[in-house]
Parts: structure tokens; C-alpha cells; sequence
């Protein structure tokens, strides 16, 4: 009987070097700053507007899923029959529920990412309103958006670095080990920095 083996394939340098050297954390922090802009400003501007999360609420997204449901038809639809079934039985049924939920969703996207707190899960859920956005034929910037925060995720473990994960993924724990790296005398207890 033959036992199983696994392979260990490295990641290019490139990919090394831009998704888990702090060195380049700099660039995540820029990146991070611009992405959790966009979804505060829209998150608070969603909260202000009372079809959104007022007296109204719901309403402005009952608008929304029907235009969205109208680009269900024709030889090629922008919106996928699955995904306007979704619209049509979940979300608008509930219009109001969901309304609030986009609000504090955009709210606390902009919030993670703006402080660098959680910053991979922040992004994930970014992506998956881009993606919800997309799905519905909303273009505007969500295609930019959605490739910025994969980045992003891809990059979670520096991409906080300068940022609040610097300190609670130090106290929380996390799922992996440095190599071949010397801790940084700036560096909290519990995060070695590369300092090659």
C-alpha cells in the first residue's frame, strides 16, 4: 500500500513579496483607504435618505430590484433568471430588512477597512455586495471595487499591518507562522515582521 504525499508549491516571489511582506503593507493601506472611503460615504449617504433607512425605508431598493428585474428579458439579459428569482422571492419581499442590511453593511465594509480591523473579512463582504451589485446589472464602479477588494483579501495577512490587525490579529491569534523572519522592534508581541 502506497501512502499519500503532498506537494508544497511555493507562490512566486512577486506574490510572496506583495501579499505577505509588511514592507508593502504601505501599498494595501492606500488601497484599503480608497475602498473603505467608497463604502462609508455610500453607507452614510444611505443612511440619510429615508427610502433607504427612514420612514421609507425599503423603498428605494423596491425601485432598484425592479429595474433590476426588468433586465431580466430578452436573448440576453443583464440580470440571470436565478439571480432575479432570488430578487423577486427574498429580497423584495422583505425590502425593508434588506434595505437596512445593505446600509450597515456598506457602514461596517467602510469602518473595517478604513481602520484595518479585520481587514480580509471587511473585504470579503465588500466583494460580495460588488458582486450581489454586478449580479442585479449595476456596472458604475463596482467591477473596479470588487478587483480591488480580492486584492485585498488575497492580502489580508499585511493588509491590515498598518492598521488596527497589527495588534488584535496579534492578541486574537492567527492561522499561521512566519518564516525566515526576525521579529521588528516596532512590531506588538506576537508579529514577527520581514525584515529581508
Amino acid at each position: 500500500m502506497q501512502s499519500a504525499t503532498s506537494t508544497q508549491i511555493e507562490d512566486p516571489p512577486i506574490a510572496r513579496a506583495l501579499f505577505g511582506n509588511t514592507r508593502f503593507a504601505w501599498i494595501w493601506l492606500i488601497v484599503r483607504l480608497y475602498v473603505g472611503w467608497d463604502w462609508l460615504s455610500e453607507g452614510i449617504n444611505k443612511a440619510q435618505d429615508p427610502g433607504w433607512a427612514g420612514a421609507k425605508a425599503g423603498s428605494f431598493l423596491t425601485m432598484w430590484v425592479g429595474g433590476a428585474l426588468k433586465k431580466t428579458q430578452g436573448a440576453h439579459p443583464d440580470v440571470q433568471g436565478w439571480y432575479g428569482f432570488f430578487l423577486s422571492h427574498v429580497v423584495l419581499p422583505h425590502a425593508a430588512f434588506w434595505s437596512y442590511i445593505v446600509v450597515g453593511g456598506e457602514i461596517c465594509v467602510g469602518l473595517g477597512l478604513i481602520l484595518g480591523l479585520f481587514t480580509g473579512i471587511a473585504a470579503f463582504f465588500g466583494t460580495t455586495m460588488n458582486a450581489s451589485y454586478l449580479l442585479a446589472g449595476t456596472v458604475s464602479t463596482n467591477p473596479i471595487l470588487f478587483a480591488l477588494g480580492s486584492l485585498l483579501v488575497l492580502a489580508w495577512k499585511t493588509a491590515g499591518f498598518w492598521g488596527a490587525d497589527r495588534w488584535v490579529l496579534a492578541r486574537l491569534g492567527t492561522p499561521w507562522k512566519a518564516t525566515g523572519t526576525t521579529t521588528s522592534a516596532d512590531a506588538p508581541p506576537g508579529i514577527a515582521a520581514r525584515v529581508s
